[in-house]
C-alpha cells in the first residue's frame, strides 16, 4: 500500500492505516522532536502527542506538496505550542549581545556532542537556535511561530551560539590539554 493510501486510510480512521503511517514516518518525525525537546524521553512524548494531533487533523492534508514536510510542521508546531503554554518564550531582555561565530575544529568535536550541546541549551535558545540554524526559517518567521518579537528571535540565536561558542572552545581546550600531557 503506498503512502497516499494510508493517508486517506488515515483520514477515514483506519486504525491499521494509523499504525503502518505511524511505523513508517516514527523514525525522523522523532528526529524532529529530539531537536525540540529538552531530552529523550520528552522527546517520546512530544512524538506520541505530536501523532495524535497529526491523526487529528489529517483530514486537512491536501495532497499538495509532501506529507512528511506537512508531518514535520505539525510535530514542531506542537512541541512550539507545548513550551509556549509553559511560558518559554516570555521575554526577558531584548539586549543583544555582539554575535558570537561558532567555528568548529571538527577533530576536536563529535557531531553527537555538538547535538548534545544544542538540547543542553535553554528552551527559548534551542527552538530558536534550530528553527533559524536547521530548519531554515527567518527571524520574522520564528517571532511569528513563537509570538515573541524579531528582536527577542535575534537576541536569543545570538545567546544560543555564544553558549555553544563558550562550550565549543572549552572541550576544544580539554582536548588539547589531554593531548599535550
Amino acid at each position: 500500500m503506498g503512502v497516499e493510501q494510508l493517508i486517506k486510510d488515515c483520514q477515514q480512521n483506519s486504525l491499521k492505516a494509523q499504525e503502518q503511517l505511524y511505523r513508517l514516518f516514527a523514525p525522523k518525525l522523532f528526529a524532529v522532536c529530539l531537536k525540540y525537546s529538552r531530552n529523550y524521553e520528552d522527546a517520546q512524548d512530544n512524538l506520541q502527542d505530536g501523532f495524535l494531533l497529526l491523526f487529528k487533523k489529517i483530514g486537512q492534508f491536501q495532497f499538495k506538496g509532501s506529507f512528511e514536510g506537512w508531518a514535520k510542521r505539525v510535530m514542531v508546531n506542537n512541541v512550539l505550542q507545548k513550551y509556549r503554554s509553559q511560558g518559554v518564550f516570555e521575554l526577558v531582555s531584548e539586549n543583544m549581545p555582539d554575535e558570537a561565530e561558532v567555528e568548529v575544529e571538527s577533530d576536536s568535536v563529535s557531531m553527537d556532542f555538538l547535538l548534545s550541546l544544542i538540547q543542553e541549551l535553554p528552551d527559548r535558545y534551542r527552538m530558536v537556535f534550530n528553527l533559524y540554524v536547521t530548519d531554515g526559517y527567518s527571524h520574522k518567521e520564528i517571532a511569528d511561530m513563537l509570538n515573541i518579537t524579531i528582536g527577542t528571535s535575534k537576541s536569543n540565536l545570538s545567546r544560543a551560539r555564544a553558549i555553544l561558542k563558550e562550550k565549543i572552545e572549552a572541550q576544544e581546550g580539554n582536548s588539547k590539554n589531554t593531548y599535550s600531557k
